[in-house]
């Protein structure tokens, strides 16, 4: 059975939001090595509106030359949004149709390698919610950035299960967690 999982770099304060401004001095071969174990894990990446939008403006324009763009731009790509009419934008790029829950709950049980959610915090937040949600990798960095969009909102609460922990050289936490 297929997995989705969601991977996010997050601060120590709660926040995903633009990680571009904080988390490139973090990145090592350790963080490389675990990003690059999930993609190679996963055939499709399931993006919510707004971090689709924002990859199909960059990626469809990089060529093989970029690292990451020929994974990027080849994979299949299924794109939650209520709002969007089409997403032909950008190459493999598919609609999804209908109640999410339900299509994910579906494809989950078809044949493949895991659906991987990058960036895309109101997604991870409403799989969580509906309990389809499989593993949430956190990137936790040690920089308390002080403002931006929080991974949970306030008020909620969210119960997960710690399935493992490491520490990167630079001090980057990585934890892996369940839905408990």
């Amino acid at each position: 059975m297929r997995k989705i999982v969601a991977s996010l770099f997050i601060s120590l304060d709660g926040v995903v939001e633009a990680p571009d401004t904080w988390h490139f001095p973090y990145f090592n071969d350790e963080m490389g090595a675990v990003i690059g174990a999930q993609v190679a894990d996963s055939d499709t990446m399931l993006l919510g509106r707004n971090t689709w939008q924002e990859f199909a403006g960059f990626w469809p324009q990089q060529g093989a030359d970029v690292e990451m763009a020929t994974q990027m731009n080849e994979v299949a790509k299924l794109v939650v949004s209520t709002t969007l009419d089409s997403v032909d934008g950008w190459q493999n790029s598919t609609l999804l149709k209908g109640d999410p829950i339900e299509e994910l709950t579906a494809i989950k049980s078809t044949p493949g390698k895991n659906l991987n959610v990058v960036g895309s915090v109101t997604l991870v937040r409403s799989l969580l919610r509906a309990k389809v949600l499989d593993e949430l990798h956190l990137l936790v960095h040690p920089i308390a950035v002080g403002h931006g969009v929080r991974l949970f909102d306030e008020g909620e609460t969210q119960p997960l299960a710690l399935v493992s922990a490491t520490t990167f050289e630079t001090g980057v936490l990585h934890t892996v967690y369940r839905p408990a």
